[in-house]
């Protein structure tokens, strides 16, 4: 799915759902990313979000782009508004070949550790998949080997190809979804809007009312905490 210059910038600007500016815009066409890494139809790209945080499960995506998928908007999520992840969520979905997410939560993050943890939440996606990937795409430096699938670890990979960026925006709209969820039965820590990482007003939350069930106990998360009787 491939928009001219022209259409995104009628349709971004003046459609009152998903307003961007113009400056983003060219930014998004300068930042075009590579299709596939090889394997064109049968790579899967992969990623996660939520490693970092406090509270919460970390979630991984992992889906397969069509060889003709093509958007100038997409590149990693961190680099997108809230607006432009929620705008491309359902353009991935529906345009994708596959997709699936998978949350590992805090007691296995406890239990393993959290790149254990993030490489699980990675293998449950790509086990959910309903089509078979021959090649893997990871982004990052290390993941442990999928059974019979070969993979490729990229190093800033959701900012140089499609699939891992797209694996990106599906991650991290699927945790700050549950991490919404969360914030009603726990609204003092205002998860709706740190989605659980370690800012100053959760830090606050956590010395004032303790720790809940969705906290993580082997995480720092106090900055002068040694260990906290649990």
């Amino acid at each position: 799915m491939k928009v001219s210059q022209e259409q995104n910038t009628g349709y971004l600007i003046f459609n009152p759902l998903y307003v961007c500016c113009y400056t983003n815009i060219i930014n998004y066409q300068l930042a075009m990313l590579k299709s596939y890494f090889s394997k064109p139809n049968l790579e899967a790209g992969s990623d996660e979000a939520g490693r970092g945080c406090l509270a919460g499960p970390v979630t991984a995506a992992a889906l397969i782009l069509p060889e003709q998928f093509t958007n100038e908007m997409l590149n990693d999520s961190k680099l997108l508004t809230h607006n432009n992840r929620t705008f491309l969520r359902p353009i991935i979905e529906k345009f994708c070949t596959c997709f699936a997410v998978a949350h590992v939560f805090p007691e296995e993050i406890d239990s393993i550790n959290i790149l254990n943890a993030s490489f699980l939440a990675m293998h449950k996606a790509i086990e959910k998949l309903n089509k078979n990937p021959e090649l893997i795409i990871v982004d990052g430096n290390r993941f442990r080997p999928f059974p019979n699938i070969p993979h490729e670890c990229i190093v800033k990979g959701d900012g140089k190809y499609m699939s891992i960026a797209a694996a990106s925006v599906l991650a991290k709209t699927y945790r700050d979804d549950y991490m919404e969820k969360l914030h009603e039965e726990f609204p003092m820590y205002n998860w709706k809007k740190n989605k659980g990482y370690p800012t100053k007003e959760h830090r606050e939350a956590i010395r004032a009312y303790g720790i809940t069930k969705y906290h993580r106990k082997s995480f720092r998360l106090l900055p002068e905490q040694l260990k906290l009787p649990f």
